[in-house]
């Protein structure tokens, strides 16, 4: 049963990553025909295509009991984007991932954001309040990134006319398609845990995080490659924040539930730490270059090693 178990998880996950990446592509032809700025339109609209393969994952998790397997897909997700994707798609660059959009002038406000689930779930334990917190402070921020919106300049140029009647049904189609791939994603990962005797946390920050990172990794590489860095930002950027407070909000008010308190200090820390590489990296010169991408992909390494053995440690 195990190996059929595996298996089962392994081909669920591979069917939500596939219509995940049809979701964004959809989308994509969507928001581009209203001639919107390109960071606006992957902020908010492909990065919450990006963020479904997570965010239903976490939050049927958490409707089945099982919200550490949620906890540990979102913020494995979040390190994972933040490092792995991040550093994959400044080696794919031309120049390295090229930061012109000012609201980044605002790029604390990120950092202070990813510290939000460190300091709140530093007891061990997230609760309704904690969840209610997470999802204001998470729709406040995407409202004020909204209201400054005329400072994006950079829009699609002639965009490429689709049906729209098309596009729209594929859409909604793939989106039905996620949902149900992530219901047996969830199911089978929690029977071959269980199966297997592996932490729920650990099976979302090792296999399912990486797996639900692919949809905006594979989109940011052909979004640099094609000279649009900002989409590529504004995706990553967009998906890391509602990971870290919108969707965790929500999975913790569904079902509250308390967990081993180093997970959070490796993998919220992981996740404030990258984010801080990540921010000082832009401010330099402007860039992610590609000894930096190294260096964050580098820093991935670490992380997964450092995770393996406290959990390990756990266990004895």
């Amino acid at each position: 049963m195990i190996l059929l178990n595996l298996g089962l998880f392994l081909f669920s996950l591979f069917i939500l990553i596939k219509f995940a990446g049809y979701a964004i592509k959809y989308s994509s032809r969507l928001a581009k025909s209203l001639h919107l700025p390109e960071f606006l339109v992957s902020f908010f609209i492909i990065a919450i295509i990006s963020v479904l393969p997570e965010a239903t994952i976490s939050i049927i998790s958490a409707f089945k009991g099982e919200a550490e397997l949620g906890l540990g897909t979102l913020l494995g997700s979040n390190v994972v984007d933040l490092t792995l994707v991040f550093g994959i798609v400044a080696l794919f660059s031309s120049g390295g991932i090229k930061v012109k959009s000012k609201i980044l002038n605002d790029k604390f406000f990120y950092l202070i954001l990813l510290l939000f689930p460190l300091l709140l779930g530093f007891d061990g334990r997230f609760s309704r309040v904690d969840g209610i917190i997470l999802v204001t402070i998470g729709v406040l921020f995407f409202i004020r990134t909204y209201k400054e919106s005329k400072k994006f300049k950079k829009k699609f140029n002639n965009p490429k006319k689709e049906p729209f009647k098309k596009s729209l049904f594929l859409l909604i189609l793939s989106f039905i398609i996620i949902l149900a791939s992530a219901y047996f994603t969830v199911k089978f990962a929690i029977n071959f845990s269980t199966d297997a005797k592996i932490p729920g946390i650990l099976i979302g920050l090792a296999i399912v995080a990486l797996g639900t990172c692919l949809p905006e990794l594979i989109f940011s590489i052909k979004a640099v490659r094609n000279n649009h860095d900002e989409l590529a930002l504004g995706d990553l950027l967009g998906t890391v924040v509602a990971d870290a407070t919108i969707i965790l909000g929500i999975v913790t008010l569904i079902s509250p539930f308390s967990y081993n308190p180093s997970s959070i200090y490796v993998t919220g820390g992981a996740m404030f730490l990258a984010g801080i590489f990540v921010i000082t990296f832009m401010k330099t010169d402007k860039s992610i270059n590609k000894t930096e991408g190294l260096l964050l992909i580098f820093f991935y390494i670490l992380f997964l090693i450092l995770e393996f053995i406290v959990n390990h440690l756990i266990e004895l």
